[in-house]
């Protein structure tokens, strides 16, 4: 098999992942600026093709869109694919190294905090459930 075909499978396959979870794909800096100054709250994933901690992120962040606290928006930028919105992306995450996969906790545009690639990798997805709950629970309740 072909290594460009092969990763264009898995890469599609992740998209449609977490498009089938209710998350909106940002693949420009237009659209990351578009809906990070909506206000309101954003869970944001920022996806990869790393199949130990990208097979623990996906899982965990379609749970999290059926947990109690509801964020106003769940999107997702995909890393190594949409550079240039995952870049744009990454300019909100003040204090935050590039870190693929993890997720992003806004808002009204403001980072709240993040959880990072060594917070997923090597963790089973429910204990990044429990994480992003705890994280749901100070940043986006009430």
């Amino acid at each position: 098999m072909d290594f460009q075909l092969f990763m264009n499978d898995v890469v599609q396959t992740a998209r449609k992942d977490m498009v089938e979870a209710g998350y909106e794909e940002l693949t420009t800096p237009e659209q990351v600026d578009e809906v990070f100054s909506k206000g309101g709250t954003a869970l944001v994933l920022i996806n990869s093709v790393c199949g130990c901690a990208g097979g623990i992120a996906r899982p965990s962040a379609h749970y999290m869109k059926n947990y109690e606290v509801q964020a106003d928006h769940y999107v997702t930028v995909f890393a190594g694919q949409d550079r240039e919105a995952t870049a744009r992306a990454r300019d909100y995450f003040e204090g935050y190294e590039p870190s693929s996969p993890s997720f992003a906790l806004l808002k009204d545009g403001k980072i709240q905090t993040m959880l990072e690639r060594h917070e997923i990798e090597g963790h089973e997805p429910i204990e990044v459930v429990q994480k992003l709950e705890q994280a749901f629970d100070t940043y986006f309740k009430g």
